[in-house]
């Protein structure tokens, strides 16, 4: 199945980001969000983000307004039963998921492709409460989209290989590079990721060292680009609970236990970046610890 007309729900940090890429890659993209404001927002965002990427010699000038001219945006969510593929990026949340896929149902053509951007969510149970289980899989895209190469693709017990070969072919058009794997909880990046940026919150919890010691550590003790405190915030605090959540439940395995410093954290509104404060403070000119 060819897929020109690609629906996103969800204008927020990961839906601006995947409607910018598919934009980008020549389809024509409908991106839906409850607020008018956040889809204003969002091409906003968008039309400077391709002004950097055109600043920098990536793209010219006229791919730019050529990829502008592909995004449409809708409040109504049944506008987009129309479109090929449907990539569900709401709030990590299963119940908002269930409540737009029952919404999106009874207007979806026989060949629409249902996919949700989840990063820890069963495939399988989401699915199994539409009338295509055969064509919903898991298509989750990494943070900040246009950057990151990577998206898993997820089948859910029931997705065909139609599906499958489909979403590939739809990744490889992207420019990015898809990697597959099987439905258990978190899958496969966040599966190994989570645990780390919770024990480094445990680390943080018990003592062990500051905020700043524990972020200098991983940065230049193990080469990676951002500290693990710095990625929760950066990813926000209240959807790393979420996938921890998951994998606890999921697993029921103790190794998965949220770290309660990262439920406080959550409880009082320190979601990261997106709240101004998490395990930095952000409101001024330089990011904080707050520990």
């Amino acid at each position: 199945m060819a897929i020109e007309r690609v629906g996103i729900v969800g204008a927020g940090q990961m839906g601006n980001g995947i409607a910018h890429v598919f934009a980008l890659s020549g389809h024509e993209v409908l991106l839906n969000d409850i607020s008018d404001d956040a889809l204003a927002a969002a091409v906003n965002l968008i039309d400077r983000n391709l002004t950097r990427q055109v600043s920098k010699g990536g793209i010219s000038e006229g791919e730019k307004a050529d990829a502008m001219a592909r995004i449409g945006t809708t409040s109504t969510l049944t506008d987009l039963g129309q479109t090929d593929l449907i990539i569900e990026a709401a709030t990590e949340r299963e119940t908002i998921k269930n409540a737009i896929f029952d919404e999106l149902l009874p207007h979806l053509r026989d060949e629409t492709i249902l996919t949700s951007n989840t990063s820890s969510i069963s495939i399988t149970r989401l699915a199994s409460r539409t009338d295509r289980p055969e064509r919903f899989m898991g298509f989750h895209f990494m943070n900040p989209v246009p950057i990151m190469q990577l998206v898993e693709l997820i089948r859910g017990i029931a997705t065909d290989e139609a599906t499958f070969k489909t979403c590939e072919a739809v990744v490889a058009k992207l420019g990015k590079t898809s990697t597959a794997s099987e439905d258990f909880p978190a899958f496969i990046v966040n599966r190994i990721l989570m645990p780390m940026v919770n024990e480094a919150i445990y680390t943080l919890y018990e003592g062990v060292g500051s905020v700043q010691s524990i972020d200098t550590s991983l940065k230049l003790g193990a080469n990676h680009p951002m500290g693990p405190l710095e990625l929760a915030d950066f990813i926000g605090l209240d959807t790393c609970l979420a996938i921890m959540n998951v994998l606890h439940d999921g697993l029921a395995d103790t190794k998965y236990r949220p770290c309660p410093l990262l439920t406080k954290y959550v409880e009082a509104g320190w979601l990261g970046r997106k709240s101004k404060r998490g395990f930095y403070d952000y409101r001024g000119d330089t990011p904080v610890p707050t520990r």
